[in-house]
């Protein structure tokens, strides 16, 4: 059994996180199990992987001394290291970073992939900069997008700045609109106000009594072929909201197979691009749309808004 008390360095980091600091050289697979069967625990007790650990708390390692100092000893080699840096930066100063993320590109890293995701690129883009010491704190997204959904991502690349953006998302102060085409032709505009409830095992959002309640807001900006461009926002924000609200009035996102939608044009996943995210600062950014959503809305013949933003 090993013991570590959080520093003030440490304090805020995620569980996960800081567990991949302090073991660098432990397989992914194995620091996961270490979280998932209570091998690993914070003051006496278990804790989700997300648990954001403060200064004082004491971690609990049970397992072999050996192992341990196995898997912290040796070089603390960024992970980030060989990770691409080819990232479409919409906006950057000395805290905030906002990236136009492209469709099939994981934010945050998962079992299926660790190495190349949006906070990699980050990490590795800074750190080629110069603006990286992982010893005092690592940049992190506010707020996530699906694999699959394309658009803005915040980026704190300081403490403060990221604890600003998640405040501002915990008081939903952050305007966010997306970009998607639908199946057929909504009404030229509407809200949607149902509740929805979330099954994690099979990773989707299902409407139903008892959820909580989420709030989509739209506007159809063009339709023709049987197909509508939407403009959404989202006053609530609940995971595969949109997918799951547009399902529910029988106008499924274009190539969205789990939530009902058919392929077409090639493409099989759902449509939907963060197009505009607007601070409560006045600051507002804009993201381009990607090359297949913008062919898919050509072929069609849609008409999409041109919109200046913060470059």
């Amino acid at each position: 059994m090993v013991t570590h008390i959080v520093s003030k360095g440490e304090s805020g980091k995620k569980l996960h996180r800081l567990l991949r600091h302090l073991l660098p050289n432990m397989p992914l697979g194995r620091l996961y199990k270490l979280i998932d069967k209570g091998l690993v625990r914070v003051n006496g007790k278990r804790k989700k992987k997300d648990y954001a650990v403060a200064e004082g708390d004491v971690l609990t390692f049970f397992m072999a001394e050996e192992e341990f100092r196995q898997a912290a000893s040796g070089p603390r080699r960024p992970k980030f290291i060989g990770v691409p840096t080819d990232l479409d930066v919409v906006y950057e100063d000395d805290a905030l970073l906002v990236i136009n993320k492209p469709p099939g590109l994981l934010v945050h890293p998962d079992r299926t992939e660790y190495k190349n995701t949006l906070i990699a690129r980050v990490h590795a883009y800074l750190y080629r900069k110069g603006e990286l010491d992982s010893r005092v704190f690592l940049p992190a997204a506010a707020g996530r997008l699906d694999r699959n959904t394309s658009g803005l991502v915040l980026i704190g690349k300081t403490a403060g700045m990221l604890h600003q953006l998640n405040r501002w998302h915990q008081e939903r102060a952050i305007g966010k609109v997306y970009l998607t085409v639908v199946e057929g032709t909504p009404p030229a505009e509407g809200e949607i106000r149902r509740a929805l409830v979330r099954d994690p095992d099979a990773n989707r959002t299902c409407v139903a009594s008892g959820g909580k309640e989420a709030v989509t807001r739209y506007r159809v900006l063009d339709a023709r072929g049987g197909y509508a461009l939407v403009e959404v926002e989202l006053v609530s924000g609940r995971t595969h909201q949109i997918r799951a609200h547009f399902q529910s009035i029988g106008h499924p996102l274009l190539g969205d197979v789990k939530y009902g939608g058919r392929p077409a044009f090639g493409v099989n996943h759902q449509l939907l691009h963060a197009w505009r995210v607007t601070l409560p600062d006045g600051r507002a950014f804009v993201a381009p749309l990607p090359d297949r959503f913008a062919r898919v809305v050509q072929a069609i013949g849609l008409r999409v808004p041109e919109e200046e933003g913060t470059r």
